[in-house]
C-alpha cells in the first residue's frame, strides 16, 4: 500500500473512532484485544484477522465494509523519522536506550542467547496508582522468547538442498 493511501485509510479509521466516542481501551474490552493491538489495527501497522471482524463491527459499526477489507490486507508496517520527535515516543525510546543494556543481559541471563520476538508479541498500556497517589504508566511488553540457533552446516537446508544439484 502506497504511504498516501495508508495514510488515508488511517486517517478514516481514526475519524471512525473519534466518532465513535471510544476509547482504545473501551474498543480492546469490547473486542479482546489489547489496547496497543487496536491501534495498531486503526493505524494499519497490523491486520484484522476475519475472527475479529464481527467484534470490532459491533465496537464500530460505522466502520465501511472497504475500510474493513483495507485492515484484511497485509499492512505496511512503517514509521515517520521524524516520530522520534513526539516527547512520549523520544521518552520511550529514551527509557528502552538507558535500560536496554541491562535487560537484554537479564534476557540473556535468565533465557540464554536469544531475542524477545516482535512478531509473536503483546503489548498493552495501563495507567495505575502510584505508591505517592500519582498516576503512573505501565507499558507491558510481552515477547516471545527466540533462541539464536548454531549455524552448522548440516543443519542449512538450502546447503544440503545445493549438494544433491550439479551446477553447468
Amino acid at each position: 500500500m502506497e504511504a498516501a493511501k495508508k495514510q488515508s485509510v488511517t486517517n478514516q479509521l481514526l475519524a471512525v473512532k473519534a466518532a465513535s466516542g471510544k476509547t482504545f481501551s473501551q474498543l480492546a474490552a469490547e473486542t479482546g484485544l489489547t489496547n496497543v493491538y487496536v491501534a495498531q489495527l486503526l493505524r494499519r501497522q497490523a491486520q484484522l484477522k476475519p475472527d475479529t471482524v464481527p467484534k470490532l463491527k459491533e465496537a464500530l459499526p460505522a466502520l465501511t465494509d472497504e475500510l474493513i477489507g483495507d485492515m484484511m490486507s497485509p499492512p505496511w508496517r512503517s514509521y515517520d523519522p521524524n516520530l522520534i520527535q513526539e516527547p512520549t515516543i523520544y521518552r520511550l525510546n529514551e527509557a528502552v536506550m538507558h535500560f536496554g543494556e541491562s535487560i537484554k543481559e537479564i534476557i540473556n541471563e535468565d533465557f540464554g542467547d536469544g531475542i524477545m520476538s516482535a512478531i509473536d508479541f503483546y503489548c498493552s498500556v495501563d495507567k495505575i496508582k502510584g505508591v505517592d497517589g500519582n498516576n503512573r504508566v505501565v507499558v507491558t511488553l510481552d515477547g516471545k522468547y527466540l533462541s539464536h540457533s548454531e549455524q552448522r552446516t548440516e543443519n542449512m537446508v538450502s546447503r544440503l538442498n545445493l549438494k544433491g544439484s550439479t551446477s553447468e
